[in-house]
């Protein structure tokens, strides 16, 4: 790490202005001052763009003129952060995520003592209750030796093998080497691959001093009924198996039955199972059937810088894997 690294977070918003506003607060009130603040305004229809041009006038505000998903707008907000802020570190959250006062400056020290190489970093998620949120807090790191674990240990942190997009921070060069999330799964599995191709030869590490509030409407774990959103669920997961280079074949043996294990889960605990039979013979049929989309096809009409560069750090990342 270079002394004073370059931070640029990423906020991707949907409709959440009052939660949004808890978000930026807490981001320009951290400890260690973020170097800039991106916010990415998913086409919300409750003024939200209006309200951070109004009460945040540092943020970097992209509106967009539709909802993108999580995927696109954090593609879009990673691009920017690297191809206009020129960001040595992208810190990305959710609009409903409160980092606490020193979020970012444990991110940051665990970074400072991690190995070569390691080039993510996520906080510890609490809900609102300051129980550890099970949707967010990733387990360890499957086969990591006992010497990296113990490592990792004497600085409050663990290795991980993926992390959720609600507090990560990635290093600019991960992104170039990899290219950006895929904007094509809009919402569900997108972190998940994104940091687990990031990850797959990289170090990543769980950094539990550094704390944020996801403040979910209720507290779950990831076989928490989707309802009709199973569907994206489903076809994002077969998108990941078929088509992603994030993990090793044995790799993907062993998270398919993790897979299945927990949308047995799930059916067992819904309370509308026809509602999930249906998702599921969707996902089926569009992730058996069709391959997601590039992002400069599926980000088609937002303004041409955007997907031009995402189109250039795209190209770079195929690059790099041909060699």
């Amino acid at each position: 790490m270079t002394p004073s690294p370059r931070v640029v977070a990423v906020v991707v918003a949907f409709n959440r202005r009052d939660l949004v506003t808890e978000t930026l607060e807490s981001l320009f009130a951290q400890s260690r001052p973020v170097d800039a603040v991106i916010v990415v305004d998913n086409g919300s229809t409750d003024g939200t763009s209006e309200l951070v041009a109004e009460r945040f006038p540092r943020a970097r505000l992209l509106t967009l003129d539709r909802n993108t998903g999580g995927a696109g707008g954090f593609a879009v907000g990673m691009e920017r952060a690297l191809a206009v802020e020129d960001a040595d570190w992208v810190w990305v959250m959710d609009d409903d995520t409160v980092p606490t006062e020193t979020a970012l400056e444990a991110l940051l020290r665990t970074a400072r003592v991690a190995p070569e190489g390691s080039d993510l970093f996520a906080s510890r998620v609490v809900w609102t209750d300051g129980r550890e949120h099970p949707m967010n807090m990733p387990r360890r790191k499957p086969f990591a030796s006992r010497r990296s674990i113990a490592a990792a240990a004497r600085h409050n942190a663990y290795p991980v093998r993926s992390v959720s997009f609600v507090s990560m921070m990635v290093s600019a060069a991960a992104i170039r080497r990899v290219g950006l999330p895929v904007a094509a799964y809009f919402l569900w599995n997108d972190d998940f691959e994104f940091t687990a191709r990031v990850l797959r030869r990289s170090r990543g590490y769980l950094a539990a001093d550094s704390l944020v509030v996801h403040k979910t409407k209720v507290f779950g774990s990831t076989d928490a009924d989707p309802g009709e959103r199973f569907w994206l669920e489903v076809r994002n997961k077969l998108w990941l198996f078929r088509f992603s280079d994030a993990f090793s074949l044995p790799e993907k043996a062993l998270y398919l039955v993790a897979t299945l294990r927990r949308w047995a889960r799930t059916f067992l605990a819904s309370s509308d199972r026809g509602v999930l039979r249906r998702g599921l013979a969707t996902g089926l049929r569009d992730g058996l059937r069709t391959a997601p989309e590039p992002n400069d096809v599926v980000l088609d009409g937002l303004p041409e810088a955007i997907v031009r560069g995402q189109h250039e750090l795209q190209a770079g990342a195929d690059s790099g894997r041909s060699r």
